[in-house]
């Protein structure tokens, strides 16, 4: 297939590189040209405009850092509406994490154009990214999910479909909250643990055994006792996500570009 990806950062980057070497050629567009440099060696076309890319391209895929960042490059001057060119079928898919409201005024607006929106925001990081591992959250309509589902699985392990546009949004914001408390509990636990004269890695390896077990603890818990701090999700990402206005009318004042 043509396959349209903008967004090509820590996660983008290795997502589109899984679909490339699953054969489907990539149409590329990025604001920074070093973006670009992973992909001279596969199938890849760099345009010059999100609007290029949108007339190469059967489905496109955003993976960009915010609502206004979505609603510039899909609505925008220059953006994928404005090149997708009349009944072409165009299905753009967002994979960044945004408001459920953001991503059902997108999704309204592009459908007033002809054009098929799903939200899908993803979950497992940069590691998931690189590993092809993500847990992929979908909102849209059923039969382009099942259209795009075949590059979903060239990206992530799991794949659910959990309702109308939004509906994603909605689980990602599900999943940020539980992981942000996760780790937020570890760490004091650890912190607890230490203020106590007691060594946190003989407790981490005892509650790892108990109902206190979690992804958290196993993971990011043995990597706080290394004092390994390299991100593989922004902290600030992660305060974002948290903390984004939901209601329509909360972002229609946000929004950057008019449309």
């Amino acid at each position: 297939m043509q396959i349209g990806f903008i967004g090509l950062g820590l996660m983008g980057c290795p997502m589109a590189l899984h679909l490339a070497r699953a054969g489907h050629r990539l149409h590329l567009w990025a604001r920074r040209p070093v973006s670009l440099e992973p992909f001279k060696d596969v199938d890849a076309h760099a345009h010059l405009s999100a609007a290029e890319v949108a007339k190469h391209a059967e489905i496109v895929i955003t993976m960009v850092a915010d609502g206004p960042d979505v609603a510039q490059v899909c609505l925008g001057e220059g953006g994928l509406a404005e090149g997708a060119k009349a009944g072409s079928g165009l299905v753009i898919v967002d994979m960044s994490t945004i408001a459920p409201a953001v991503a059902r005024d997108v999704g309204a607006r592009l459908a007033a154009k002809g054009i098929e929106f799903l939200d899908a925001p993803v979950s497992g990081g940069e590691v998931g990214a690189k590993a092809a591992t993500l847990t992929i959250m979908v909102g849209g309509n059923a039969a382009v999910f099942e259209k795009v589902k075949p590059l979903f699985e060239k990206m992530g392990k799991s794949t659910t479909l959990i309702g109308d546009c939004g509906a994603g949004q909605v689980a990602k914001a599900c999943n940020q909250i539980l992981t942000g408390v996760g780790v937020a509990a570890v760490a004091e636990a650890f912190n607890f643990a230490r203020k106590s004269g007691v060594d946190p890695a003989r407790v981490r390896e005892a509650l790892l055994g108990g109902f206190a077990y979690s992804k958290i603890l196993e993971n990011h818990g043995q990597r706080m006792l290394d004092r390994n701090f390299k991100p593989g999700f922004k902290a600030w990402m992660h305060q974002k996500d948290c903390s984004t206005p939901w209601s329509a009318a909360a972002w229609a004042k946000r929004i950057r570009s008019p449309c």
